[in-house]
């Protein structure tokens, strides 16, 4: 996969993250990047990326205007990464889920619109906004989220302002934005606490594997290879501005039972799998479609989820193994 962006300048709030990596790897060679994070999710340092002379890293929080508004000068291609997200994380500070997510989106938007030549703002938003049961669900789809005090649905509501905010921006102000909704992105230099990310660690390290609940929820799952040529697609094609986007591989899709199953065999290793209770409100089913996304950019998933297990767990196997 090659970007055929050139010779621009390219600012990523949450840039030193799993996805955000993977994307500065790829644009890094022809372009100028400048990555603002805090580094709570670190898949920068210590990688090949952070030793790239077209590549510096500012740590920074969104919640800091001015100085997002200084980081991001000159900047031609703005691409929003930063939140907080993750179940955890989310249950543990819903105050803070709602300030990063919402508050922060605006500073990026508001410091984006002072930029004299921007040509696209990209704007990372969520599959859950379409709430616990999304079957097929496209981009009109009716979005859906939980009650009211349930700290879970704080992440889909605060992803679901910064959509609305980012296309108040392109209709008020005429900011060129774009909005993804990511589907289950996984892959080589995933941080945080993903479902197969965590157990990847476990059979690296020999350990059973743990799924909450009894296993039967449903997941499409993305590799992060099609993630970023998603991503590449609507920040190159002028007709991707003032759309939102499902990008996912809906022919990827398991029960989370039979996706530790997998990745068992995959392994080798006599590992069996153990349930928890399930003590949050989860998501039943989450499968994208993807129609609006190849009709307008062009976009096919190319990354099977075997093949997409096996490159991950040799990754992992490389990097965490015993």
């Amino acid at each position: 996969m090659r970007a055929t962006i050139k010779g621009r300048s390219i600012f990523m709030t949450g840039g030193a993250g799993f996805i955000g990596t993977t994307l500065a790897g790829l644009l890094a060679p022809d372009n100028e990047i400048t990555l603002f994070d805090n580094l709570h999710r670190d898949a920068f340092s210590g990688s090949p990326l952070a030793r790239h002379p077209r590549v510096r890293l500012i740590q920074g929080n969104v919640l800091d205007l001015p100085a997002l508004r200084e980081a991001m000068k000159g900047a031609q291609i703005v691409i929003h990464l930063a939140a907080i997200a993750g179940v955890d994380e989310v249950l543990k500070s819903p105050v803070r889920t709602m300030e990063v997510n919402v508050i922060g989106t605006y500073n990026v938007l508001e410091a984006a619109s002072t930029l004299d030549n921007l040509e696209v703002f990209l704007d990372f938003s969520t599959s859950e906004v379409f709430g616990t049961h999304a079957y097929k669900v496209d981009e009109l789809h009716q979005t859906a989220q939980g009650h009211v005090g349930e700290a879970r649905w704080t992440y889909a509501v605060s992803k679901l302002v910064g959509e609305h905010l980012s296309h108040a921006y392109w209709h008020e102000k005429g900011i060129p934005t774009v909005s993804v909704r990511p589907f289950n992105v996984y892959g080589p230099g995933q941080v945080g606490v993903g479902a197969i990310q965590q157990f990847m660690l476990r059979v690296v390290r020999g350990e059973d594997l743990v799924v909450k609940g009894d296993g039967s929820q449903i997941r499409a799952w993305c590799h992060v290879d099609d993630m970023v040529a998603g991503t590449l697609l609507c920040l190159e094609k002028r007709e991707a501005v003032g759309q939102v986007f499902n990008i996912g591989n809906p022919r990827s899709t398991v029960t989370i039972h039979d996706l530790a199953l997998r990745i068992i065999q995959i392994s080798g290793a006599p590992l069996k799998i153990v349930y928890e209770p399930l003590d949050y409100v989860d998501i039943e089913i989450r499968i994208p479609n993807i129609d609006k996304a190849r009709t307008l950019l062009g976009f096919q998933p190319k990354v099977d989820l075997d093949e997409g297990l096996r490159r991950t767990y040799e990754w992992f196997k490389a990097r965490h193994g015993s």
